[in-house]
């Protein structure tokens, strides 16, 4: 779990700055907009859209955005239809990655995908090709700011969740796939303010890779992380704190 987290710390350092804001609200949006094209608009029968809705709140994402982006997937406003796909390929030295994109023209994205990869020293890979190195899980942060963390740990445990890490700035609490929302419910209903709530890949399999990769991994990876339709982005790289000194 450890390399996942440096990464969600590294992507959370870059969320902060202003301008990285409507990224996040973008990706947001385009979740609570498939959500509730899957399930309904109403957040009591649709536990992915009322997950989607916290995760929006945690983030401050203005109420008329979220409600704008549930009436999209509801079809009472007009607007494109998102696809969600998830690509493997392979990065610098072999390392494998897991992309999941929301796209309303698939073509276009992947071919811009290949076109990143190819150039940074990855590839696609089949479909299947990498998937078993990683754990579909439920991935839960919580500020840590004034949380005690024996009591969050208890409120998520009871709510279900497998395991919770101290992260520094943020609590991160892993669940089974199929236990993210119930536990996510647990958790605001103790009291606490869940920052992002969703499934990801979590690598179960690492990839050793050499001081001369590793830059150019996190290269990759920060620049496949910046496309408008990446939602998620995963990689068999067990990042550590002496790796990403290194880089600094």
């Amino acid at each position: 779990m450890s390399g996942h987290s440096k990464w969600s710390t590294i992507k959370r350092k870059k969320a902060v700055v202003d301008a990285a804001r409507g990224k996040i609200f973008t990706r947001i949006a385009k979740e609570l907009t498939i959500a509730a094209r899957a399930g309904g608009g109403d957040e009591a029968t649709n536990p992915r859209l009322r997950t989607a809705v916290s995760t929006a709140k945690g983030a401050n994402m203005p109420t008329a955005n979220i409600e704008r982006a549930i009436n999209k997937g509801t079809g009472d406003l007009e607007g494109v239809v998102i696809e969600e796909i998830v690509y493997e390929g392979y990065g610098p030295g072999g390392v494998a990655l897991m992309m999941e994109v929301a796209t309303d023209n698939r073509n276009r994205t992947v071919s811009e995908i290949r076109h990143l990869l190819s150039k940074h020293g990855g590839n696609l890979a089949q479909a299947g090709s990498v998937a078993w190195m990683f754990d579909t899980k439920g991935v839960m942060q919580v500020p840590a700011e004034g949380v005690d963390e024996d009591e969050l740990m208890m409120a998520a445990l009871e709510g279900g969740a497998d395991d919770m890490s101290n992260e520094g700035e943020y609590f991160e609490i892993l669940t089974g796939a199929t236990d993210l929302n119930a536990v996510n419910e647990a958790v605001i209903e103790a009291g606490y303010t869940v920052e992002s709530a969703q499934i990801q890949h979590i690598p179960n399999n690492f990839t050793e890779v050499s001081a001369e990769d590793l830059p150019k991994v996190v290269t990759l990876m920060e620049i496949l992380d910046d496309h408008d339709d990446m939602q998620k982005l995963s990689a068999s790289v067990n990042f550590t704190d002496e790796m990403l000194a290194g880089l600094e």
